[in-house]
């Protein structure tokens, strides 16, 4: 698992999206804000160059730290981002509802 990507994330008043490039591969994951404090992940892209080296998972714990931070709560509708939290009883703290 590698700890040192670097995670960039812009957000509008309506939508945000975080994304890691390596290697001139850039994998995202995508969000729209439902209200002042929550967010829904709606997808999550990781290019096959990618794959197995835990950039999608480092885009969720990202997600859900920043979600923390802020006070808001995750509604993952992405299937892979659902998995990873599931996966991980430490970050459920931030699931709506």
């Amino acid at each position: 698992m590698d700890d040192t990507f670097e995670i960039t994330r812009e957000e509008t008043d309506s939508k945000g999206r975080y994304e890691l490039v390596v290697d001139g591969h850039t994998a995202e994951m995508t969000y729209s804000r439902a209200g002042a404090t929550t967010i829904i992940i709606d997808h999550t892209g990781v290019p096959d160059a990618l794959r197995g080296r835990g950039a999608g998972q480092a885009l969720v714990r990202r997600g859900v730290e920043d979600a923390r931070a802020e006070g808001r709560k995750i509604v993952p509708l992405c299937p892979f981002a659902k998995a990873q939290i599931a996966r991980h009883p430490e970050w459920q703290d931030v699931l709506n509802g």
